[in-house]
């Protein structure tokens, strides 16, 4: 390997297997959770040179399948040795992410049931395999006989053939707790039947009654020179962007030493950028779905859950894929083919001005380079677009698509109210409210490692002897300084940014060089502060949080999240309040939807997005993109200059 950050290669992951193997640390009833490549913290990476040697470190987090116990351990897969072992205290710390073995395992456990049968039989369900269970993430709910469970609760759908859309026959008024290492049934809630909806709803079929469009014309996008972007190894570069890929299990798709090329050097902007966790808190009270609340980078591994990306289908124009190596749970390596797509695309006006004065006409197309995965966590699918524009700016767009999880509809009331918890999306079939609420996990390096955090606000000045004619209008800017200080929300009233500056570098006007975080200001998390899943996702409380670097603070509710309960995420470090000014901070910013399901959105659900962006505020002296070429006209007139010295409005 060539670099500190280099992605694992399947031989890296097949040789780590082969030493815990070696040691005695994993055997026959042992499943690897999670395998990762132990980043060296960001002072090492800095400072390494090419050529220098390199230690790569594997860092594995293992399931005794037997007895539960849960390990981690570090091991070097240069030196052939491992460096640290211990045993995790699930009790204390929580459990590793759901393995894609105990999604089978579920249906086998309660397919034997008698409980869960006899539930199914006072259903109508005689038939145990046609019922398709969803091993769904437990929670922490102070539930006794539950401590130190590795736990799943479990909904079910009927499936009336092998091609059939499950999610639209929800067997409703039931749920079950499966203990995954006894393989038993740890209790089962039985609020009686529903009646289960059985209207076919399969989009993914051909139907006759639906016969596809005749309208569209094809749209063909080429690059005959090829692509401008070159990819070395993991290291991108396109215009003056640079940039390194990295892919992990947890995560997925994360992006190292973001910077740009200004002058004779490669200016750092972001030392490592990912999504670090998101989460699916839903809003029915009820007894059968009050702990649906899913993690799904921190409980079901966001990159195991990565597509393999189709051209023509998922991607468009002049691609470039890269695929992703993993692991299986055994640990042997597991390739997803394109798992990453990378392409550049038009992206509209770049500027434009018509000079009624000079006669002149100045026309500039906006390209952006786009780096991008797709990941199925079940009945939703999610796209993550990470996007560099020619001006320096950087932006996130997530993309939540495929199915709403379906629940029966239990009705209106009789007073005509409609049920407070969900929306009815078919006859009988209903969707519980729920949000989708993203961490960005943002390493800040603005031109170097002294940052500080600004928070500015619009402000209004009342008329007066400073604003006579009461049209002025300023704003407000408040460093800061302090953890305990950058707990933050948005406001879209006061046009709320956070502008992150380097305190030791300054701009042709003598001003600190910057780069400013655009919110969407969408809503937080919705559940109750006191709730349990407001306690183990802390982050999704404010939109922005800032902390000092440390290398170990890389998730925001910690690094065990699945039966975790709130005892390890963001708003515990923040405790420290460590200083922020002039320091090498990471900011964290929550940003994400809140879905009221519509009939729109059924029987699967065109894309949502969401997001933020991330502009240069005097980091660069002019506009940096002041040496895009023209573009070449379609027609000759198009960017000639106009007659006459003036225009009329």
């Amino acid at each position: 390997m060539n670099h500190p950050l280099a992605r694992l290669t399947a031989d890296e992951v097949a040789r780590n297997r082969e030493l815990l193997h070696d040691a005695g640390i994993a055997t026959a009833d042992t499943r690897f959770a999670l395998v990762s490549l132990h980043e060296p913290a960001k002072a090492e990476v800095l400072a390494w040179a090419p050529g220098q040697a390199l230690d790569r470190r594997v860092r594995s987090l293992l399931l005794d399948r037997r007895t539960g116990e849960v390990r981690e351990v570090l091991a070097s897969v240069t030196a052939g040795r491992v460096l640290a072992d211990r045993v995790v205290d699930v009790v204390a710390e929580g459990q590793p992410p759901i393995l894609h073995e105990e999604f089978d395992l579920v249906e086998e456990i309660l397919w034997k049931d008698e409980a869960w049968n006899a539930a199914m039989r006072r259903r109508g369900i005689t038939e145990p395999r046609s019922v398709r269970v969803s091993a769904l993430s437990a929670g922490c709910f102070d539930i006794p006989g539950e401590e130190g469970l590795r736990l799943v609760r479990c909904l079910a759908f009927l499936q009336l053939n092998e091609d059939d859309n499950i999610w639209a026959h929800p067997v409703d008024g039931v749920v079950a707790y499966v203990d995954l290492i006894a393989r038993r049934v740890h209790d089962l809630i039985d609020e009686g039947p529903a009646e289960i909806p059985v209207t076919a709803y399969d989009y993914h079929l051909d139907d006759p009654a639906r016969p596809p469009r005749t309208t569209q014309k094809p749209i063909e996008i080429t690059q005959p020179e090829g692509p401008s972007f070159t990819v070395d190894g993991d290291v991108v570069t396109w215009e003056k962007w640079q940039f390194r890929v990295g892919f992990n299990a947890v995560e997925g798709l994360t992006l190292h030493q973001i910077g740009f090329a200004d002058g004779d050097r490669v200016r750092p902007i972001i030392y490592r950028a990912s999504v670090a966790e998101m989460v699916v808190p839903y809003g029915d009270p009820g007894p059968v779905r009050f702990w649906q609340n899913y993690f799904d980078a921190g409980e079901y591994s966001l990159g195991k859950e990565a597509n393999s990306l189709t051209l023509g289908c998922d991607c468009l124009g002049e691609i470039h894929y890269l695929d992703a190596t993993l692991h299986d749970d055994d640990g042997h390596p597991r390739t997803i083919r394109n798992a990453i797509c990378m392409h550049e695309e038009d992206a509209g006006v770049l500027w434009k001005h018509t000079d009624g004065y000079n006669g002149s006409v100045s026309t500039r197309r906006q390209r952006r380079m786009v780096v991008s995965f797709f990941v199925t966590v079940g009945n939703y699918d999610y796209g993550f677009y990470w996007y560099f524009y020619l001006d320096g700016t950087i932006e996130l767009e997530c993309k939540a698509t495929g199915i709403v999880f379906a629940s029966a509809y239990p009705g209106d009331g009789p007073d005509g109210a409609e049920y407070p918890w969900a929306s009815e999306i078919a006859p009988g079939v209903g969707a519980p409210y729920h949000q989708h609420l993203f961490s960005a996990r943002l390493d800040m390096m603005v031109d170097g490692l002294a940052n500080a955090v600004d928070e500015i606000d619009v402000q209004r000045v009342p008329m007066g002897p400073s604003n006579p004619y009461g049209n002025g209008f300023t704003r407000k800017i408040t460093r800061l300084a302090k953890e305990s200080e950058a707990a933050r929300l948005a406001d879209g009233n006061r046009g709320r940014v956070w502008r992150i500056s380097n305190t030791e570098r300054v701009n042709a006007l003598g001003r600190p060089v910057a780069y400013t975080l655009q919110p969407e200001g969408l809503p937080t998390l919705l559940a109750d502060d006191r709730s349990s899943i407001a306690r183990r996702a802390a982050f999704t409380r404010k939109h922005l949080w800032v902390t000092a670097y440390d290398e170990n603070e890389r998730f925001p509710s910690g690094e065990y999240v699945n039966r975790n309960d709130g005892r390890t995420g963001i708003d515990t470090w923040v405790r420290a309040d460590r200083d922020l000014d002039g320091a090498d901070v990471v900011v964290w910013h929550t940003f994400g939807l809140t879905h009221y399901p519509r009939t729109e959105d059924w029987p699967i659900m065109p894309v949502d997005h969401t997001g933020f962006v991330l502009k240069p505020t005097g980091f660069f002296d002019t506009n940096p993109a002041l040496d895009t070429p023209a573009p070449q006209p379609r027609h000759a007139s198009c960017c000639h200059p106009v007659t006459g010295p003036h225009r009329d409005h």
